[in-house]
C-alpha cells in the first residue's frame, strides 16, 4: 500500500515528524521531488535533526529509505547529512539512490547565486542551492543522471563538453563570469561517483517488487501545494511539483498505487521566501508566535531564516488539501497557540470587494485582504494530552471549526514536537 506525506500550504507543515511517526510501521519511504533547499525538522529518541536530503525514514532500523529519481541530488551534502546522523547515535540506515535521479553540480550552484545577483532587489528569494538551475536543466536535456557515472567516460566526456558550450555562452555573456572547462567538471564527476557508487541502484526494480509483496510504501514531498510550479503561487514557487500526484513519477510507481495522502497543516501560517502569503501578520505580533512556534521557533531548516508568520488560512489550506487530493488531514504544531486570549483564522478573502472562499492564481491573490473570524482561545498547555476528548473545549472547538472550513478529515493532530505527540480523532468527514 503506498501512502502520500504531503504540505498544503508553503512548506515547513511539519511533513518530517508526520513522515517520521508513520515511518514506525512502513517498509519503505521514497524521497520524490525537491532537492536540499528545504528541510524537515525532527525530534525523536535519538535527538533534533533537520533533514534535507535523506529521507525521514532513516530513523527507523526497518525501512529501506530511497532517493527517487524526480529528486534534485546534491551528493556532498547527501554524504554529509547520513555521515552526520550516524555519528549522532542513529544506527546506519538502509539508504538507496536511483540511478535515474539527476545531480546537482556545482555549476549549479553558481548559476543560481549569480542569477539572484543579476536580479537584485527583484530576485526570487531562492536559498541559492541550485535547484532551479539544475531543474531548467533537466527539462532542457543538459542534466546528468546519477547511473551515467558508472557508464562510458568518453560518452560522459561528450555530454560535458555539449553541456559546457550553452553554459560558458552564459556565464560570459549574462553574467560575466569565469566560463568552466570539461576537465574541472568531469573531476568533480569522478568524485561525486566514488562517493555515491555504494549506494546507487535501479530503485525500481526494489519498488517493484515491494508493490508486488504489498509492502507499505510512504511517499515523502518537499514544501507544499502553494510552491508547485502550476499549482501554486506563481513565480514565487519551487522548481519541482509538490503535489501528491507527482509522487508517481517522482519514486517510478504507477499513479492508481497511491491509496492515502496526508496532507499537513500548520495550525498556523508560515512560509520561508517571498510570494503572496494573505494572511500575514507583522510586528510584536508576529515575533511572539516566531518565538513561539515551530521547535525552537520559526526559522528555516535549511537557512536559518526567520519565517513569516500568518494566522491559519482556511482558503489556502482548503485549497491545499484539494490539489493533494487529501485523504488525512494532520494538523501539527497546536500547542503552540495555548498562549492566546482570542485566536483569527481567515475564513476569506476581499479582493476589490467580493469575498471569495476559492484560491485565486498570484495576480489577483496579489490584491486580496483576508476576511477573519475570531475564535475564543484556551490559554494553556496541551502537550502531553494523548487523547482528542481530553483536549480544552475551546481547543477542539477550533479543529472542528477549521475541518468544517477546509472541508477535509482532520485526522491527526500534533500537539508536541516528539513522535509521540500525536492524538489520533475519528473525523466525520472520513469516509
Amino acid at each position: 500500500m503506498v501512502k502520500a506525506v504531503v504540505g498544503a500550504n508553503w512548506g515547513d507543515e511539519g511533513k518530517g515528524k508526520i513522515t517520521d511517526m508513520m515511518a514506525t510501521e512502513a517498509d519503505m519511504v521514497i524521497r520524490f521531488q525537491g532537492g536540499a533547499n528545504a528541510g524537515h525538522t525532527i525530534v525523536n529518541d535519538y535527538g533534533k535533526f533537520a533533514l534535507h536530503t535523506l529521507p525521514s525514514g532513516v530513523f527507523n532500523q526497518d525501512v529501506v529509505n530511497i532517493i527517487g529519481n524526480g529528486v534534485a541530488l546534491n551528493i556532498p551534502i547527501f554524504i554529509k547529512e547520513l555521515k552526520s546522523v550516524v555519528e549522532q547515535g542513529v544506527p546506519a540506515p538502509t539508504i538507496y539512490v536511483s540511478d535515474r535521479a539527476q545531480m546537482v553540480m556545482s555549476y549549479h550552484i553558481a548559476f543560481d547565486a549569480y542569477e539572484e545577483e543579476r536580479l537584485a532587489g527583484k530576485s526570487f528569494g531562492s536559498t541559492k542551492s541550485g535547484i532551479a538551475p539544475f531543474y531548467s536543466d533537466k527539462y532542457a536535456k543538459i542534466g546528468i543522471q546519477v547511473g551515467e557515472l558508472f557508464s562510458d567516460e568518453a560518452r560522459l566526456r561528450e555530454r560535458v563538453e555539449n553541456i559546457l558550450v550553452r553554459k560558458n555562452v552564459v556565464l560570459e555573456h549574462l553574467y560575466h563570469k569565469p566560463a568552466l572547462t570539461v576537465d574541472e567538471v568531469m573531476k568533480e564527476l569522478r568524485e561525486y561517483r566514488d562517493m555515491i557508487a555504494p549506494y546507487v541502484k535501479d530503485t525500481a526494480v526494489l519498488i517493484g517488487d515491494a508493490l508486488k509483496e504489498d509492502k507499505v510504501i510512504l511517499l515523502e514531498g518537499q514544501l507544499g501545494t502553494l510552491k508547485d510550479p502550476d499549482h501554486g503561487i506563481y513565480p514565487m514557487v519551487t522548481s519541482s511539483h509538490t503535489l501528491a500526484a507527482f509522487g508517481a513519477i517522482g519514486a517510478g510507481i504507477p499513479p492508481y498505487e497511491i491509496k492515502e495522502i496526508v496532507t499537513v497543516c500548520k495550525a498556523y501560517s508560515s512560509a520561508v521566501g517571498a510570494g503572496a502569503f494573505v494572511s500575514e501578520i507583522f510586528g510584536e505580533e508576529a515575533d511572539e508566535l516566531r518565538r513561539r512556534g515551530g521547535d525552537g521557533g520559526e526559522y528555516g531548516a535549511t537557512t536559518g531564516r526567520p519565517r513569516r508568520m500568518g494566522w491559519f488560512d482556511c482558503v489556502a489550506s482548503k485549497y491545499g488539501c484539494k490539489m493533494q487530493g487529501a485523504t488525512d488531514v494532520a494538523f501539527t504544531v497546536l500547542d503552540v497557540l495555548g498562549y492566546l486570549d482570542e485566536i483569527p483564522v481567515c475564513v476569506g478573502y476581499d479582493v476589490d470587494g467580493e469575498v471569495t472562499t476559492d484560491f485565486p492564481m498570484t495576480s489577483t491573490l496579489e490584491k486580496a485582504k483576508p476576511v477573519l473570524q475570531t475564535l475564543p482561545g484556551w490559554k494553556c498547555d496541551i502537550r502531553g494530552i494523548k487523547n482528542y476528548e481530553d483536549l480544552p473545549e475551546n481547543c477542539r472547538k477550533y479543529i472542528e471549526f477549521v475541518e468544517e472550513q477546509i472541508g477535509y478529515p482532520i485526522t491527526m493532530v500534533s500537539n508536541g514536537p516528539g513522535r509521540e505527540d500525536i492524538i489520533y480523532r475519528k473525523s466525520p468527514l472520513k469516509k
